[in-house]
């Protein structure tokens, strides 16, 4: 399974931006998918996790303002950020379970005051 990330860039404070990961290969065994984000001398934190069926949790700084979702036929899942502020800078990267952990290359959002 590989695991291709898009949707970065720069965006300005109170800004939206939507995160796509799509993964090729066996996309039918996938269950867990999730994105992380790791920040400058920073250590990488779960931001939003959605599991096969449905279930969701937030990291509480994303609590209200990202929405996680995927879509199951094609391996991909979303993060849209609304409302983005400076601290949400950092590089995002999706993960999905798939008899095994994998991650997405990282994308860098950067968010300007």
């Amino acid at each position: 399974v590989q695991l291709q990330a898009s949707g970065g860039g720069l965006v300005q404070t109170g800004g939206s931006m939507r995160l796509s990961c799509a993964a090729s290969g066996s996309i039918s065994s996938i269950t867990d998918m999730g994105w992380y984000r790791q920040a400058p001398g920073k250590p990488r934190v779960l931001v939003a996790f959605i599991s096969k069926r449905g279930i969701i949790d937030y990291a509480d700084f994303a609590e209200g303002r990202f929405t996680i979702s995927r879509d199951n036929a094609k391996g991909t899942v979303y993060l849209q950020m609304n409302s983005l502020k400076p601290e949400d800078t950092a590089v995002y990267y999706c993960n999905m379970y798939v008899r095994g952990n994998y991650w997405g290359q990282g994308t860098q959002v950067t968010v300007s005051s």
